[in-house]
């Protein structure tokens, strides 16, 4: 008893050990038979060493864990022999990696696959192999025992308090080997508050236990002395969350605070700025993400956090939108970090280092911590956190997958005909079967030798290109890099070319290729694109129904194109007026 207890999780379920000599559950040849009452029934006076014992009675009480014996009220029928042997089989599996005293001889040293029901479906239909017939404790008769509840109180539930125990045991296991913990047994706990709470999501709230997993905390007073961090902040790239060790909260609040960190994390709030204001956006992100877990009941939010609910249900951005308008009001309030500074830090603290992209470390961290949430019916999320997490799950296209997009749709490429008009004259085999040919109809032949402006002629497109002193020669490169590649695979044979400065070159038809060897960037005066559009719209040679791609780096005049058009601008830039066809920015 004392080697089986030994494990916290079978210790957490309670039984009753009968060892009458007149019982009439007791086994006739083996050691013990567990029944729906909580008893296990042992053989008064069989003799074998305490290991085997130990593990005897751990099979009998993990009949009771995995619910294999359940105390019901109701009349019960006994389990066949198909049942009581894929259930033994499945605990002698589980003990076999959660080792309790010494798994008897006789027993296999490895098991199949499946669950109970799998198994015993299985074996009703082949038969039960002669190694796992009577591989439970009670030799040739059933180990397990149902019986009518008869108790006045609610039967006890021997699965829920195994379960629960087993979860904190295997989450103290863990802290032990991440050095959070310096034993299983509770007795010298080193968890400092806020590493506590740390540990409640990953072993209770699987929502955001993958990122916590991940997570480091940082609590030195010096550090967050330096810095400015009033109570936290928080690095995506780093995967760390900095802490003031000086301030003094409850495991409640510090698991708010902790959730607070990590949800603007792995929600990217960082890279979702923009142009924004950076500190407003984060104002605006704290009093969504306050929101959300005031309404999730997760922990308890400190006095002095920003939380409005009159801003319930919006996402950051239009929050962002409501508060830009009082400046001035809105700089005096604090987040985690303090009055005036945000708490998402751009750079990591400390010496420096070399960091990966965490991206899709959140975004699956995130994802896998929602399916989880809702497979295990842990309670209901905001419906705003969900849609964000579930747009996580599926980031947009990059800028030149949509570009690809585009040219499939508004530059399509010439498909050739058949048509037996013209026969096919490759069949010099069967010259007496006539097969249709596969030919260019008139107009439309990708040779770059046909005219363009032609109704018919081949597809084709026109580039106003920026060339001023302020574009940045590496936009230059992937834009036309990207718009070579993307042409050739349309069987696009040239474009339409205008450089703009200050004045617009016309550079007629170009071999898409030969594009980029044809760029020369002035350092004269102001961008002026305006002039270049108005020239492709009064050329005679350019189809009316063909697009213009604008390549400018956002330093330039309004423009109006009064036909398909698209923008290719670098990240982080902003065209002066709102754009009326899509806009790529070039990451």
């Amino acid at each position: 008893m004392k080697l089986m207890r030994a494990n916290p999780a079978l210790a957490a379920v309670a039984f009753d050990v009968c060892r009458r000599e007149e019982c009439r559950f007791a086994p006739r040849d083996g050691l013990v038979v567990v029944d729906s009452d909580g008893d296990l029934h042992v053989h008064p006076d069989r003799l074998a060493e305490p290991t085997a014992w130990a593990w005897a009675l751990a099979h009998a009480v993990l009949h009771l864990g995995f619910g294999h014996v359940p105390a019901v009220k109701s009349e019960r029928t006994q389990p066949d022999r198909f049942d009581l042997a894929a259930r033994c089989l499945v605990v002698n599996r589980f003990l076999l990696g959660f080792p309790v005293g010494r798994t008897p001889e006789h027993l296999p040293a490895s098991y199949p696959d499946g669950d109970e029901e799998q198994l015993a479906a299985r074996w009703r239909r082949d038969g039960i192999p002669a190694v796992y017939e009577h591989c439970g404790t009670a030799g040739p008769e059933p180990d397990q025992l149902l019986l009518r509840w008869v108790g006045w109180s609610q039967p006890p539930d021997w699965q829920l308090a195994f379960a629960t125990a087993l979860t904190r045991t295997v989450s103290a296991a863990m802290d032990m080997a991440g050095g959070r913990r310096d034993s299983l047994d509770g007795k010298a706990p080193t968890l400092r508050p806020w590493q506590q709470a740390l540990s409640w999501f990953i072993s209770s709230y699987p929502l955001l236990g993958g990122i916590a997993a991940g997570i480091k905390l940082v609590a030195d007073a010096e550090l967050a002395r330096a810095h400015g961090i009033a109570i936290a902040a928080v690095n995506a790239e780093a995967a760390e969350i900095y802490i003031n060790p000086l301030r003094r909260f409850d495991d409640e609040e510090w698991r708010f605070i902790l959730a607070h960190e990590m949800l603007h994390a792995a929600l990217r709030h960082g890279d979702r700025c923009g142009t924004r204001d950076p500190y407003l956006f984060n104002i605006a992100c704290d009093y969504v993400i306050n929101g959300w877990l005031n309404e999730m009941c997760v922990g308890t939010m400190p006095e002095g956090l920003l939380y409005d609910p009159e801003l319930t249900g919006l996402s950051s951005e239009e929050v962002y939108d409501r508060i830009a308008g009082d400046l001035r009001r809105m700089r005096r309030l604090a987040t985690l970090r303090g009055k005036g500074a945000g708490d998402i830090l751009g750079g990591p603290l400390g010496s420096p280092r070399d960091y990966v992209d965490l991206d899709e470390f959140y975004r699956r961290g995130l994802a896998r911590g929602l399916d989880l949430h809702q497979r295990q019916e842990r309670g209901f999320l905001p419906g705003g956190l969900v849609e964000e997490i579930r747009a996580l799950s599926h980031p947009p296209l990059p800028w030149d997958a949509r570009l690809a997009r585009w040219f499939d749709e508004f530059v399509p490429s010439p498909q050739p005909v058949r048509s037996y008009a013209r026969p096919s004259r490759r069949q010099s085999s069967t010259p007496d079967i006539p097969r249709a040919g596969r030919y260019f109809p008139p107009g439309r032949s990708p040779s770059p030798t046909l005219g363009f402006a032609r109704a018919g002629g081949p597809p084709t497109f026109g580039v106003v290109l920026d060339t001023s002193g302020s574009m940045n020669r590496t936009l230059l490169g992937k834009a036309l890099g990207a718009i070579a590649s993307y042409a050739e695979a349309r069987d696009v044979p040239a474009a339409r070319v205008v450089f703009c400065d200050a004045a617009p070159h016309d550079a007629g038809y170009l071999p898409v290729t030969e594009i980029a060897e044809r760029v020369r960037v002035h350092g004269r005066g102001g961008t002026v694109l305006q002039p270049g559009i108005d020239l492709l719209h009064r050329a005679d040679d350019f189809p009316t129904s063909a697009p213009v791609l604008v390549i400018t780096d956002g330093w330039c005049d309004v423009l109006r194109v009064r036909r398909e058009h698209a923008y290719l601008i670098p990240q982080g830039a902003r065209l002066p007026f709102t754009a009326g066809g899509p806009v790529f920015r070039v990451s």
